[in-house]
Formats: C-alpha cells, sequence, structure tokens
C-alpha cells in the first residue's frame, strides 16, 4: 500500500480539532504521515495539532499557501488534502490505496453532515457535478500524486477557487478518480446563512470565475458578514 501524506490546512479550528485529527489519526496506516499547517490561528489549534499530527507547520493565511506549505515536506506517494472539517475513516484510506497504478488524481464523495432531505439532494448535485466536469473542490478530499502535483506547481496561489484551477490542470493530465464511500464535510456554512443562500451564492461564484472574475474579488464576496 503506498504512502499517503495527509495535509490539514487549520485556521481557528480548536472546538472541533480533536476530534477530527483523531479520526484522521486513526484512519491512517502505520506508515502514513498527517501534516497540520496553521495560518494563524489565535486559539489553541497549534497546540491540539502537535499532540496527534507528526508534523505541524506554520504559513502565511490561505488555503493554498497552507497547502503548499504542507506538500513542499511530504513524503508519502499521494498528498491528500482534508479540510479541518471534513470526516472520514478506515474505508476511504482502503478506498485510495486500493487504486490502480496509473491513476494520478481524484477525490471522493461528499456528504453533508445535516442529514436534512435538502442536504442529501445538495451533496448528490455536488457529486453528480463533479463527475461531469472532471473538477474537484477541496470538501471532496482531493488527492494527487505527489510528483504529479508538484510538476504541476502545486495550487495556485489565490484566495478562492484554488482547488478547481488545480482541477482544471489536472483534467488535462486524465479525468479524476471519483472514489466512496462519500466523506462527511460540514453543513455549518449552509444552515448559518440558509442553503438556498449558499447554492445560490456558491454556483453564481463559479460561474464568475468561469468568466474571468478575480479570485480576490470572489473572495470578499464570499466571505463578506461571514464570522466563522
Amino acid at each position: 500500500m503506498s504512502r499517503v501524506s495527509v495535509i490539514v490546512p487549520v485556521l481557528n479550528e480548536a472546538d472541533t480539532l480533536v476530534e477530527s485529527l483523531t479520526r484522521l489519526r486513526t484512519a491512517l496506516a502505520v506508515d502514513d504521515e498527517l501534516i497540520v499547517v496553521d495560518g494563524g490561528s489565535v486559539d489553541h489549534s497549534i497546540d491540539i495539532a502537535r499532540q496527534l499530527a507528526d508534523t505541524v507547520l506554520t504559513s502565511d493565511q490561505g488555503r493554498s499557501l497552507q497547502m503548499n506549505t504542507g506538500a513542499v515536506c511530504a513524503r508519502g506517494v499521494w498528498l491528500w488534502f482534508i479540510h479541518a472539517d471534513t470526516v472520514l475513516n478506515a474505508r476511504h484510506r482502503e478506498a485510495l490505496g486500493s487504486l490502480a497504478s496509473r491513476t494520478l488524481w481524484g477525490r471522493f464523495d461528499v456528504r453533508l453532515s445535516q442529514p436534512r432531505p435538502l442536504f442529501r439532494v445538495i451533496a448528490f448535485m455536488m457529486n453528480w457535478r463533479s463527475r461531469l466536469t472532471g473538477i474537484a473542490t477541496g470538501d471532496q478530499a482531493l488527492f494527487v500524486r505527489r510528483d504529479v502535483f508538484r510538476e504541476q506547481g502545486g495550487f495556485p496561489e489565490q484566495p478562492l477557487m484554488e482547488d478547481i484551477a488545480l482541477s482544471r490542470r489536472l483534467r488535462a493530465l486524465a479525468r479524476p478518480a471519483c472514489l466512496r464511500p462519500p466523506v462527511i464535510t460540514s453543513s455549518r456554512r449552509w444552515e448559518r446563512h440558509g442553503a438556498w443562500r449558499t447554492i445560490w451564492l456558491m454556483w453564481s461564484l463559479r460561474f464568475r470565475y468561469w468568466r474571468g472574475a478575480s479570485p480576490e474579488a470572489l473572495h470578499r464576496e464570499y466571505y463578506r458578514g461571514d464570522a466563522g
């Protein structure tokens, strides 16, 4: 089974970090490594990470910067980028370990943590869209071979849509492997801002990005009024 380096970008996640990192630690194989990259937390995130991760790094704030920082020191065949609020288990690690040797990259199906029927529909649409377009988003537990990631220059250093930008580069090489079982990602943003409002915001931002809008402008709009 090929060695995996899990890279988790963190910013002020102390409330949930013990649980999420413990689950990750349990899911991984003995030779895998868990790398946490903190983007300037003002809570106890770094202290928690040091108790549970193999390597804890710091960088300037920004998911792309943090994930690229973690990738620099990673030693696994696979780089597996996991958000701090994503829940997975040993079955996901087994699915990753069973990939054909020719696979270059991929992602998992996703399920939102809130079991409301509408949220099931949202997750279904996210997975369907990803299969159709060959584009993966960060909450889908994106994974890529380390040599391929480095050849492609890593994540572009932009404040939003870095996952989509990298997916476009990788899609030019090969279609993504779409794995199950689904990982569970937090529905907190959907609940805080309203499901329909969040759907409209995300689709409109992606459309504008496709039309050439700057990631900086889209980032400002995405986080406008967001307290978390």
